[in-house]
Formats: C-alpha cells, structure tokens, sequence
C-alpha cells in the first residue's frame, strides 16, 4: 500500500516521529491515522525502555518562578548529550515539567522514591477507613490499592496528568521525548518553594 505525503506530514505533526517511521506506521495500519499514532505509542515506549539503562549526565536545570514571586521550582533533567540539552524539544520539556511542579505540588519523580514506611502508613490508614465504613474483608485489599493508587498520582510527578493535556501523564510525555530525541532522558530531582509553608 502506498501512503501519501499529505498523511504522513499529519502523523509526524502529531507525533513528533521521524518521516520514516511515520510511513512505515502507516503502512502497517493500512492508512489508518489514529492507529498508526497508537502504534508509534507502543513503539515509543519500547524504545523509551530500551534506553532506560543508558547514562544520561547532560541535561539542563531550570528555574520556574510563578508570576507573583511567591511560588518557585527548580527541576534537574538529564539526557545523554549537550546537543540534545540545547535542542527547543528538550528545553521545551523542561520547562514544562518546572510548571507541572509548580501547579501540581509534586513531591517526589516516581514512586520508587517514597519512603517504605510512608506507604506502610498510608496502607494502614486505607485499611482502617475501609473497616470503619464496613468494607468486606475480600474487598479491603483491592480498595486500598485503589486509595494508594490515588495517592500516588497526587504525589509522584511522572503518574500526575499533565496539565497542559489531562489526557496523558507526565510518564507519557517524557516517552514521547525519548522517542523524538533517541536518547535517554530522566527527570532527577526537584525542589518546590513556597512563600510561608
């Protein structure tokens, strides 16, 4: 099947892919647009995985102060190379992730860096509630999960929908950087100021 120039400029404008990728998509999906941009998802994560494992020591710092002087971030995003550090996409991401902060009061990157006995408490609470409204006891577990789940997405920025596009989460939107750049990127700390707390 041939695809023509017009849908394949649709696809990379939507996904940021390569023009290769972008028709090789659409020629899997025979044509289909919505398809062919889950497919390049899919793929996106895969290769997004794949690079996990790589160093990333470049990266920018970023300050975001919120109009006003009484709100601050500062967000330290790594990525493999200097020449990616300097593109507009990873600037760009950066900056966005500096106001997720701002706007979403995220305390840690991912969930893997809450203290174990933090979880543990916050279990405990849930399974106390559950009790308290009469919960059945086969349904407890699967209730907390749901309430620590919530919590999580809260509290750890890259399981917070974005604000920019509540339909994706921050996990999401690094993804789709990876996958345009080739390189790996992650976000490794940040810090959050706020006038009087």
């Amino acid at each position: 099947m041939s695809v023509s120039a017009g849908l394949v400029k649709s696809l990379r404008e939507k996904t940021g892919v390569g023009i290769m990728e972008c028709k090789s998509a659409l020629m899997e999906t025979d044509g289909n647009l919505d398809k062919a941009v889950e497919l390049l998802r899919k793929k996106g994560a895969a290769t997004a995985e794949k690079k996990a494992g790589r160093q990333a020591k470049e990266g920018l710092v970023e300050a975001y102060i919120h109009p006003g002087s009484r709100l601050g971030v500062l967000v330290e995003v790594n990525c493999e190379t200097d020449f990616v550090a300097k593109t507009d996409d990873f600037r760009n991401f950066v900056k966005d992730i500096a106001m997720q902060i701002a706007a979403t009061n995220a305390r840690v990157v991912s969930r893997e860096e809450f203290p174990e006995e933090e979880v543990e408490k916050e279990r405990e609470i849930y399974t106390t509630q559950a009790k308290n409204e009469g919960k059945p006891d086969n349904i407890i577990d699967r209730y907390v999960q749901g309430k620590l789940d919530k919590y999580f997405k809260e509290t750890v920025l890259l399981e917070q929908g974005f604000i920019k596009d509540p339909n994706k989460i921050v996990k999401d939107l690094l993804t789709e950087v990876i996958t345009r750049t080739g390189e790996n990127i992650n976000v490794r700390r940040f810090a959050r100021f706020q006038l009087g707390s």
